[in-house]
């Protein structure tokens, strides 16, 4: 039987000794009926919360939960766009653990109700881009559960174990749920701070100066821990209208590397969750639960049939073959890969290497290095004077090859031109002139 609300007024005053409760109404928040709650009015302005759980898996969400706000310090609190609750006092009614915090206005949306577009849909991807990017060290510092991307995998897959084992799984969803297990790129990712699959209805809204909504609290922070973000966003698998704007927006605000396959595991997650509800009902005896299940799967089952969670892990050729396909065709002139370089006769070169080849073969050929230094930029060479001009005789300490060529009546005019052109053109070969 629940408890009346002058009975979870008389627990704040258990819980906060120094105040008083001036009024009490019940909290009605459409929730599951795991808590009695209400809303109490104490003498000095505040307005609370009360919750005392109705069985024990209530009881230790809410030490949970307790113990997730406490690690919300005020640094924390601070980077975050939204409130969270402030935990006022503790104390126990009946043997159950009981909670006062503040009370969190606004307004909360069922995620079949959340609309597509600017809104709603926006507010909830940024706030949960915000909780996940908050430091892991905060669950850390806690102790509060933290996972690797692996342990979350291996928790999957002892999910899909114990479903199996009741034979009550359709073997669709175990075909298809294997598959995905299977694939490593779907578990490629990066761990979070999550809340442990958070849903709208555990946020709160009003509506900023242009009519917009906005997150102004959460509620729930039971979960808080670090996994798999996309467990965060299962809950989109319930709303197809506004998944796209919600998804968009998350992955927008979010400031870690992008998570290509995060939408295939929130909706991994959200299937997954019929299988958990299966295994529960199952392991209790509850063949109410077992039943709802069993007809929920088949439901599922028929509406993925031969549908994978996700695409293919490679690229096929076929793919690649109709990628190229759709490549558009150049419209500019064909390009002349041929070598750009001088120009050469092939007779000749053809004449050059048969007699390179041959001197190869009649062994090594002493080579003279060329002298230079006359064609140097800085010491330009001496004109080579014409025949009949007098010439100065070398100064004193000059060396061999100033006096040769010095002397030069022994040349005809037309030799001494040829000898001006070859060193012109040898000066312009090795960059010189």
């Amino acid at each position: 039987m629940a408890r009346s609300p002058l009975t979870l007024a008389a627990s704040v005053t258990s819980a906060l000794p120094r105040v008083a409760v001036v009024g009490v109404g019940p909290l009605t928040e459409g929730a599951s009926g795991r808590y009695d709650s209400a809303i109490a009015d104490l003498d000095d302005g505040r307005r609370v919360v009360v919750r005392v759980p109705v069985d024990d898996r209530a009881d230790a969400d809410l030490r949970g939960e307790a113990r997730a706000l406490a690690s919300l310090t005020a640094g924390v609190r601070g980077v975050l766009p939204f409130g969270a609750p402030d935990v006022l006092g503790q104390t126990t009614v009946d043997g159950r653990h009981t909670l006062v915090q503040t009370l969190l206005p606004g307004y909360r949306v069922d995620a079949a109700h959340v609309p597509s577009g600017r809104g709603v849909a926006t507010a909830l991807g940024a706030a949960i881009a915000a909780v996940h990017d908050l430091p892991v060290t905060v669950i850390r510092d806690a102790g509060l559960p933290m996972q690797t991307a692996a342990q979350v995998r291996d928790e999957a897959e002892r999910l899909l174990d114990r479903a199996e084992a009741t034979g009550l799984l359709p073997f669709g969803l175990l075909r298809r749920w294997s598959t995905a297990l299977g694939s490593d790129p779907l578990w490629r990712f990066e761990t979070t701070v999550v809340l442990g699959g958070v849903d709208p209805a555990s946020f709160v809204f009003e509506d900023d100066a242009d009519g917009v909504p906005v997150v102004t609290g959460l509620l729930s922070w039971g979960g808080l821990g670090v996994g798999d973000p996309a467990v965060d966003l299962r809950w989109t698998a319930s709303a197809p209208a506004a998944q796209a704007d919600v998804l968009d927006e998350y992955g927008h605000r979010s400031h870690r590397a992008p998570d290509a396959l995060v939408a295939e595991r929130a909706r991994l997650h959200a299937e997954l969750e019929f299988a958990k509800w299966l295994v529960h009902g199952h392991a209790t005896g509850d063949e109410t639960v077992v039943t709802d299940a069993v007809a929920l799967l088949e439901s599922l089952d028929e509406s993925v049939r031969d549908e994978p969670v996700r695409a293919r892990d490679e690229v096929t050729a076929d793919d690649a073959i109709a990628a190229t396909e759709r490549v558009p065709a150049g419209s500019g002139d064909a390009i002349d890969t041929s070598m750009q370089t001088d120009s050469f006769d092939a007779d000749t070169l053809a004449a050059f290497l048969a007699e390179e080849a041959g001197e190869e073969q009649s062994g090594q050929i002493e080579t003279v290095p060329i002298e230079l230094s006359d064609f140097s930029p800085t010491h330009p060479p001496t004109p080579a004077p014409r025949e009949g001009t007098p010439v100065a005789s070398a100064p004193a300490g000059a060396d061999e090859r100033d006096a040769a060529s010095a002397d030069v009546s022994a040349y005809s005019a037309d030799e001494i031109d040829r000898d001006t052109a070859a060193q012109n053109a040898l000066r312009r070969w090795t960059g010189t002139a």
